[in-house]
């Protein structure tokens, strides 16, 4: 399918929507900064995204995926975030056992006390932010009714569900229960929501959307949950492919010489 590049290429800060939310000044200050020097994107494929509210699952990388996210996925959306991220007391251990601990050991020492320091700014922004908590244990239940309260006031929901488990040089495997939205959100509205794959290319300053794929509610959901997530998986691998050779960005917060090719040597001089 050819796509076509959207005229939103360096997007900026949609400061009407920040405001229905009522958001603070200092937060709209930290906001403009984060967008005046993060990666600008090149939007390709944005006419696959539906006109009714759907899930947007594309690849983390780092914090490349959210930023993007927040700035380069038209009209009304809310990004899942991490549940640790905005609670006081989990933001230090949260932030440092994703983000640094697998930093050298010598180096340890700073990381924890950094995972300290940016507390405040980790609960100014993500309170303030369009986000979900998004919990692992008996609060998942609330993730999904906020998220289903947001869907039905006409916002899209942006998901980076990948984990540790690797599945290809592309985008490591998903965890599977995101895919529950669909299910419960079938049961309050009778509406079948839809998944749109999206690929980040950090190297190459790309965002590109694929074709939405349905959810069926009539499959059981451990069906439903294997095929949405290996088809996420397989759409967002071959957006990447069709790409020019590049660098990825992987989820794992690993060195960069460890960051994987697009496309191995021989393929690239085939």
């Amino acid at each position: 399918m050819k796509q076509s590049v959207s005229k939103q290429t360096q997007r900026l800060p949609d400061w009407e929507l920040l405001d229905q939310k009522k958001s603070s000044w200092l937060y709209k200050v930290v906001r403009w900064f984060v967008w005046l020097f993060s990666p600008k994107y090149k939007i390709v494929g944005a006419e696959n995204l539906p006109v009714e509210p759907c899930v947007i699952v594309g690849n983390h990388s780092h914090m490349y995926g959210p930023i993007a996210g927040e700035f380069y996925v038209p009209g009304k959306h809310y990004i899942w975030c991490a549940g640790q991220m905005m609670e006081k007391r989990e933001v230090a251990a949260y932030a440092y056992q994703d983000f640094w601990s697998g930093k050298p050991k010598a180096l340890r020492w700073f990381y924890k006390l950094l995972s300290h320091l940016v507390t405040p700014l980790a609960l100014l922004i993500f309170h303030n932010a369009h986000t979900v908590a998004v919990y692992h244990d008996t609060r998942l239940i609330t993730t999904f009714r906020d998220s289903i309260e947001r869907l039905k006031e006409g916002n899209s929901i942006v998901i980076f569900p990948e984990c540790y488990e690797e599945h290809n040089n592309i985008v490591h495997a998903f965890q599977e229960k995101f895919v529950d939205l669909a299910r419960f959100y079938y049961k309050k509205t009778g509406i079948a929501l839809r998944f749109v794959p999206f690929y980040l290319a950090p190297e190459l300053k790309t965002l590109i959307y694929g074709e939405p794929i349905a959810f069926r509610p009539d499959a059981p959901i451990g069906e439903e949950r294997d095929r949405l997530c290996h088809a996420l998986m397989d759409a967002i691998t071959e957006i990447a492919l069709a790409q020019p050779p590049h660098t990825v960005v992987p989820y794992p917060n690993v060195s960069k010489k460890h960051y994987p090719k697009s496309k191995a040597s021989e393929d690239i001089s085939a």
